[in-house]
């Protein structure tokens, strides 16, 4: 076995792709170097999103005079990073509002009137025209006003709340397993609009489960060493967990304010969740 042959082989064949990886610096069809992955936009669910669907169904079937609004629902964590800045989504608000789309529930906006205010400013200044005469007119009324809104914030994320490690090495054979999990938390409120009576307080929690797994060979030929590792490192999505818990949330408040029975949506609920019925019992 020529060993020294085959590092050179080796050694040719990482330069050449090296090479063939590389920018070109002369553009082609305006671009220097073509992106990488193909992959399509889909949808983006979580465990939550067909009980919300289901919830939807049930609540189309019994009209309510309910519209909701979403208010702030901040990042209270404080949790920071030096490289990349805050750990957790600033966009828990714009998930409530997919959620209670998702639900089927009517919205007003609150989130951003920025632009409704500006067209307000000009249509009151006769600045804007339309189909129905010579310029936008302002009718008293015309903005409906909502009936309830939800309000809260990410209140949690602990780091590594329990880990299990396992190393080991046979012969020149080496392999180590790690798994670490975190959880995060949140808690939200169903407002009376009107009377700012709270309704509903909710507050849940989910674990995050992140795994790493590595194997090494090693080997001496002569004078050479030959080292080999491999290795795999996931996380579960964190700001996909922060969704899934704004979900189930929404889901709970949406479906006591419409009065929909505990159990009607349940088996849609990821497995092992519990829903509560009007007596705070425990269903599966």
């Amino acid at each position: 076995m020529r060993v020294p042959g085959i590092f050179t082989k080796l050694a040719g064949g990482i330069a050449a792709l090296a090479v063939a990886a590389c920018a070109s610096p002369i553009p082609v069809n305006g671009k220097y170097a073509e992106p990488l992955g193909t992959a399509p936009v889909i949808d983006n669910p979580t465990p939550y999103t067909q009980a919300l669907y289901c919830l939807g169904h049930q609540i189309s079937q019994r009209p309510s005079p309910h519209m909701l609004a979403v208010g702030k629902v901040a990042d209270y964590t404080g949790k920071d990073d030096l490289e990349t800045g805050r750990r957790l989504t600033q966009g828990a608000a714009l998930m409530v509002m997919s959620a209670l789309g998702k639900a089927g529930v009517p919205l007003v906006e609150r989130f951003d009137t920025s632009v409704a205010e500006m067209e307000l400013k000009y249509a009151n200044n006769k600045l804007i025209g339309d189909g129905a005469g010579p310029y936008r007119k302002i009718m008293a009324g015309q903005v409906p006003g909502s009936s309830h809104h939800i309000i809260g914030g990410i209140t949690e994320i602990n780091y590594n709340i329990r880990s299990n490690s396992a190393d080991a090495l046979y012969d020149l054979v080496s392999g180590s397993f790690q798994l670490y999990v975190l959880n995060i938390a949140l808690d939200l409120r169903l407002v009376d609009t009107q009377t700012l009576r709270v309704q509903r307080v909710v507050s849940y929690q989910k674990q995050v489960l992140g795994r790493e797994v590595r194997a090494g060979l090693f080997e001496f030929f002569g004078n050479k060493l030959l080292d080999i590792g491999l290795g795999e490192r996931s996380l579960e999505p964190i700001q996909l967990a922060v969704r899934a818990v704004i979900e189930r949330g929404v889901y709970e408040m949406v479906r006591e304010l419409y009065r929909v029975p505990a159990g009607q949506c349940a088996a849609y609920l990821a497995h092992g969740d519990k829903v509560f019925d009007g007596g705070r019992k425990a269903r599966t």
